[in-house]
């Protein structure tokens, strides 16, 4: 059994990160797998790049330019919804040729249009779609933020300047449901429970075979590390307790900055003069660190999963204000090194935090629970029970046995 990989790149965001664990967990299973990208950006041998930097740069333009100039609504959604009508025909590349199952990911940034993965769902070979966002099943939204039109037919997108029931929106949703109807062997795959729901109630894909598998994680470099030797190494104040949060684009509505800075000033005010240091890593140059009532470290962008382990293990709290989201990596890497989570209750969030027991689930949008939340996992009087019990969730459903496991019975029933 040959198994092909397609996502967009092999670094540099979430699913880039998902494709290249589950890559390593199926190889470590003894799946012979390969992963085809639009450009390779890692050492990874089994990594193939299937287009190259100039198409790859041609492609993300021809699609985005088009969009920008004439029909977002404004900037916070620039990058929030994909028309996949440019991109690359990959069908006929080795990689895919070679392959006995072909495994989609994310393929979107102008590698793969919706002719491109109508082209691939025709080569007769059974295809697995794993999801990473919405995207799948809507009419170019990765996210809906509440809109439920993809449950029928998409139109009237809030998104776009000009909505209306024959927009944008509505002419991609046709355009995937074009090639959804001659596939002869697809199966969905969600990374979430809550995704897979949505996928099923969806007006796309909810006749499609749907299962949820979640990713998988090393759990031999993201493991618990001594917290005062990592504080020393990273400059953390010894004897604070550490507020940490993981920075991406803080001006994605999705991440919910704003909530995260009223809770930290409500935190402020029930916690007087107790030492408490918030630790920022990742994409953080426009995040304006003075609007904080804490002391700040910023770490900047971690590339290395061992430095990411050992930071994880310098905290007390890990916390992600995020207001959609499917299975985040960065709170399964937090659980997974001890760190208790606050966060939202929504999206597939509730797949990884156990209320109280391994973290907090605050109430969604709520400021005031979240700081609840942070309050106390920091101050709790059972840290060790509680750091105990996040490393044992990802012990029981994620490792890479675990998921690898999932896939490879995935991959015989469909073949």
């Amino acid at each position: 059994m040959k198994v092909t990989l397609i996502n967009t790149a092999d670094a540099g965001g979430g699913a880039p990160a998902a494709c290249m664990r589950l890559l390593k967990a199926l190889v470590q299973n003894g799946v012979d797998v390969t992963m085809a990208v639009q450009q390779k950006l890692t050492a990874e041998p089994r990594v193939t790049a299937t287009t190259g930097k100039r198409t790859a740069k041609a492609n993300f333009l021809r699609e985005r330019l088009p969009f920008i100039g004439f029909q977002e609504k404004d900037k916070t959604v620039r990058f929030a919804f994909s028309e996949a009508n440019s991109g690359s025909n990959i069908a006929d590349h080795p990689a895919i040729q070679e392959a006995d199952i072909l495994h989609l990911h994310w393929t979107n940034s102008g590698y793969l249009s919706i002719n491109n993965l109508k082209q691939l769902l025709q080569t007769s070979k059974p295809v697995v779609w794993t999801l990473h966002d919405m995207w799948a099943f809507t009419g170019g939204c990765h996210y809906s933020n509440g809109c439920d039109n993809f449950l029928n037919q998409c139109g009237n997108c809030w998104m776009l300047r000009r909505p209306q029931a024959n927009d944008l929106s509505h002419k991609v949703w046709q355009r995937k449901f074009d090639m959804l109807q001659s596939v002869q062997n697809l199966t969905i795959v969600s990374c979430s429970n809550w995704l897979g729901n949505v996928s099923r109630s969806s007006g796309l894909l909810g006749n499609m075979p749907t299962m949820a598998i979640p990713n998988p994680i090393d759990i031999d470099t993201f493991s618990p590390k001594d917290k005062a030797t990592v504080r020393k190494k990273w400059g953390i104040d010894a004897d604070a307790r550490i507020i940490l949060f993981g920075a991406a684009n803080i001006n994605d509505r999705r991440k919910g900055i704003t909530y995260l800075v009223e809770a930290l000033h409500l935190l402020k005010q029930q916690t007087a003069d107790s030492p408490i240091q918030m630790v920022i890593f990742g994409k953080n140059k426009h995040f304006d660190t003075t609007t904080l009532p804490f002391k700040v470290k910023e770490l900047s962008i971690i590339s290395a999963e061992s430095d990411l382990a050992e930071i994880y293990s310098a905290a007390d709290v890990f916390v992600s204000p995020s207001l959609e989201d499917n299975l985040p990596n960065m709170i399964m890497e937090s659980l997974a090194c001890g760190t208790p989570v606050a966060a939202f209750n929504t999206g597939g969030i509730p797949d990884l935090i156990d209320h109280q027991q391994n973290g907090y689930l605050a109430e969604y949008k709520s400021s005031a629970d979240l700081a609840a939340g942070i309050h106390h996992l920091l101050f709790s009087e059972d840290s060790e029970g509680l750091s105990t019990s996040a490393r044992q969730k990802v012990l029981d459903n994620y490792t890479n046995n675990r998921v690898a496991k999932q896939y490879i019975d995935l991959y015989n029933s469909i073949l």
